[in-house]
């Protein structure tokens, strides 16, 4: 049976730990002079000789953020003001205001194939904010036998989705040279309420009408240039009196460049009147701009190919 070996026998004073906190260098057999390395650290994985220990700098670069593209700007709506207590649900937009941007939407489907498709509209003020969206509603029979002289209804929508005028055009004949065959439109606000007419007035080559109240009253008329055709320059319907001596507004249809004058009849629109024009007659005088987009600027590729 063996004896019980004693840290003495084994080289370990005796008190002390049986392995050391630092064990000896390893030096057998080394010529003199030569380098002699510790052993690692116990737990550690040692390292290859030259390496250098990683140093975290002190100023470390920022992040890279990725970019992305701008988003395209969304018209914003205008707030509603206090309706007074003579004023159309809907009309309270018009009350503050003297200037409408009204801008015809492209489409797609013309633009590529010459297909007439539904007008849609955005009423803007001066400020590029938001006060109506207009749609035609029509068959498909009219927009492709009838042309820009199709019967149509344009409802108007405020910024919540609430129809709050519309606009209607019976079908009559283009010919300027009878009486008989004048367009007329019909402004209704809330629709099925009659509130202004636009008549057209027989001229043998200048552009003329007459903007009726309600009741079928003459209140203001307007008056167009005699050729509607103008390059590198807006086209002007001015509005004048009854008596046409003096100046109450304009509707001008504006320049939008020659790709989009020659290869689409998406048009731009400006319409000025005075603030304090009652509002009945304001809304009678954007149904009037869709008028005369109709009539003199509504046209498409397979329109000109007959």
């Amino acid at each position: 049976m063996k004896s019980a070996v004693t840290p003495d026998q084994q080289g370990v004073p005796a008190g002390s730990a049986p392995f050391p906190s630092q064990p000896p260098a390893y030096a057998i057999n080394l010529p003199p002079g030569a380098a002699v390395y510790p052993s690692p650290p116990y737990g550690q994985v040692p390292m290859p000789p030259g390496h250098m220990p990683f140093q975290t700098p002190v100023h470390m670069p920022s992040p890279v953020h990725p970019q992305y593209p701008p988003q395209m700007p969304v018209a914003m709506p205008m707030p509603a003001p206090e309706r007074p207590p003579d004023c159309p649900p809907g009309l309270e937009y018009l009350v503050q205001i003297d200037q409408l941007l009204v801008h015809q939407q492209m489409e797609l489907m013309e633009v590529m194939m010459g297909f007439e498709t539904h007008n849609k509209y955005l009423v803007k003020n001066s400020l590029g904010q938001q006060v109506f969206f207009a749609e035609e509603e029509n068959d498909c029979f009219s927009l492709h036998f009838c042309g820009p002289m199709r019967s149509f209804a344009i409802h108007i929508q405020d910024n919540m989705g609430q129809t709050v005028m519309s606009v209607t055009r019976p079908l009559k004949c283009g010919a300027c040279c009878f009486p008989c065959c004048l367009q007329e439109l019909e402004v209704q606000s809330p629709p099925g309420n009659p509130i202004g007419y636009v008549i057209q007035d027989w001229h043998p080559y200048i552009p003329k009408f007459t903007i009726q109240d309600e009741r079928r009253n003459s209140v203001l008329r307007i008056i167009g240039p005699f050729c509607d055709c103008k390059c590198f320059s807006d086209v002007n319907f001015e509005i004048k009196s009854l008596d046409e001596t003096s100046d109450v507004g304009r509707i001008s249809k504006q320049w939008s460049g020659f790709g989009n004058e020659m290869f689409t009849d998406a048009d731009n629109f400006g319409v000025q009147f005075p603030m304090d024009l009652d509002v009945k007659m304001k809304a009678t005088i954007l149904g009037a701009c869709f008028l005369i987009d109709f009539m003199f600027f509504e046209h498409s590729k397979q329109q000109d190919n007959h």
